[in-house]
């Protein structure tokens, strides 16, 4: 496979509250917070749904900050309800290594400025709170969760990895029970069970699956004739793109039109090839050196200016009392 990524698309973010199909979801149990649970929280994801969801607000200066203060109460209320060890990515750019390998893939044109402004507002105001951010440049957000993710996976004190993110780029990383998808908004986790209900397939083909079908939103257009179907029949028989045979007579009954998807996928092999390098999450991106680097200590010294900058004295207020009820490892 590519040694590079998967993301979603800035268009794909446009409507970021869509909701997945319940078959494809657990209702989380309560979660047992005496053991560490690794949450990793999409920034971008988060960015842009607050901006869509809250009225506009602006600090003294006019620069909008409704959303970057919407996404700080957020991850706060994952601290007061209990969360330690925490990190948070975004797109500090939206464009990355993988416009210079696709010149079609997703760019910020088109997204409101007033939007683009408050990446690095929101990187400020969560590294003042104390919690780790990954502003990600050249890599992008996804590539920071997915790294961390399998790091914080091989560590023996990790109960459970938590992506809270419902993007399916992200799905590729889901292991077991162990790493899954947290979707805050509808209080649902997505294991490696889930993955499979959802697509038809299991995560690691989930790279596979989107070069077939493509993924708009990230601005990729797929294989001709290949749709979500056609590709889990396939992909459930052969995982990666590289294990379906070129003659499409051994292919199982249950994969329909074999000849017309065979010949479309073969006469554009290249272009397979390149999507599933574009889907594909990238594990190589510096993120942390162990799981306590991902403690949360309490906020900085700034954070009460960054607090008068977002005009929201209760946040400050919401903060110290949380970082009273701080226990510290033994």
């Amino acid at each position: 496979m590519g040694e590079a990524t998967c993301h979603r698309s800035v268009t794909g973010l446009l409507n970021p509250c869509t909701k997945m199909s319940p078959a494809c979801h657990r209702r989380l149990p309560e979660i047992e917070w005496s053991r560490m649970n690794v949450h990793l929280i999409d920034g971008t994801y988060e960015l842009f749904r607050h901006f869509f969801a809250l009225p506009s607000a602006t600090d003294k200066g006019g620069q909008e900050i409704s959303a970057a203060r919407g996404v700080a109460v957020s991850v706060l209320s994952m601290i007061e309800g209990g969360a330690t060890h925490l990190g948070v990515a975004t797109d500090h750019v939206v464009e990355s290594f993988r416009n210079d390998l696709y010149p079609g893939y997703k760019t910020s044109e088109g997204v409101a400025p007033e939007l683009l402004s408050q990446f690095p507002i929101v990187e400020e105001v969560l590294d003042a709170m104390g919690v780790v951010v990954w502003p990600m440049v050249p890599f992008e957000a996804d590539d920071a969760l997915a790294s961390a993710a399998a790091k914080a996976a091989q560590d023996d004190r990790v109960k459970q990895v938590l992506i809270c993110t419902p993007d399916k780029d992200l799905s590729q990383c889901v292991v077991g029970t162990r790493v899954v998808q947290m979707d805050r908004r509808q209080n649902a986790l997505r294991d490696e069970a889930g993955v499979i209900a959802k697509f038809g397939v299991r995560p690691e083909s989930i790279p596979d699956y989107l070069a077939l079908v493509g993924d708009s939103a990230d601005g990729f257009p797929g294989i001709p004739g290949w749709g979500a179907k056609g590709a889990a029949a396939a992909l459930s028989q052969y995982p990666h793109l590289e294990d379906i045979p070129k003659d499409f007579r051994t292919w199982p009954p249950s994969i329909r039109s074999g000849r017309r998807l065979s010949e479309s996928l073969f006469s554009a092999w290249n272009d397979a090839v390149l999507f599933r390098t574009l889907a594909t999450l990238r594990l190589d991106v510096p993120v942390f050196n162990t799981v306590e680097d991902l403690r949360w200590n309490g906020p900085r010294p700034t954070f009460a200016e960054q607090c008068e900058r977002l005009k929201s004295p209760d946040l400050l207020r919401r903060v110290t009392a949380a970082t009273s009820r701080i226990v510290q490892p033994t």
